[in-house]
């Protein structure tokens, strides 16, 4: 039995829980999330409570089924708690902006890069060199968190460039003196 899927998700007070055929529905206080699960999964919302269960031990299921009951704990929690990702801008010139809800970062290119969320996602600019992202949906707030580092990834010679917080870069020695 996966220890991952074996445990019932609790459903908090204020979230509800609506499951047609493989189509679990999330409402809560910060808003409502739809997805598609597998089909072969069972799925029941029992008093308070989802839980998943596999219809046999093929390696299929067995790996389905601690990642079916995972989607669901994301999205009761993203409905409840809500998501955020921080990054931390490093270099010299470096910095970020919001306009309006675009994102505008300068990070040493010939012209600033502009990134707009998707609906259900907000950017916040709390210092020049910091950036969060927040959002109900744990796999958009973590995509569009790595869309932004994408745009200057840290490089390991000087560590410039845009990274998670906390995120430890390796940094190589550059070039040796010639003898």
């Amino acid at each position: 039995m996966s220890r991952i899927g074996k445990l019932p998700v609790e459903i908090p007070a204020g979230v509800e829980v609506k499951l047609s055929g493989n189509t679990l529905t999330v409402k809560g206080p910060k808003g409502e999330l739809v997805r598609e699960l597998h089909p072969e999964m069972n799925i029941e919302v029992q008093d308070n409570a989802v839980v998943v269960t596999r219809p046999s031990d093929k390696k299929e299921h067995r790996s389905l089924h601690g990642l079916t009951r995972t989607l669901i704990a994301n999205m009761v929690e993203g409905v409840t708690k809500g998501y955020q990702r921080n990054l931390e801008i490093v270099g010299v010139g470096y910095r970020a902006a919001k306009q309006g809800n675009k994102l505008v970062l300068t990070v040493g290119y010939s012209h600033p890069v502009e990134i707009t969320p998707e609906d259900g996602l907000e950017i916040e600019v709390p210092a020049p060199t910091k950036i969060q992202v927040k959002g109900i949906d744990k796999e958009k707030v973590g995509q569009l968190a790595a869309n932004i580092r994408k745009v200057r990834p840290p490089e390991p010679y000087l560590g410039k460039g845009i990274r998670y917080e906390g995120e430890r870069i390796i940094r190589k020695a550059g070039k040796a003196g010639r003898a």
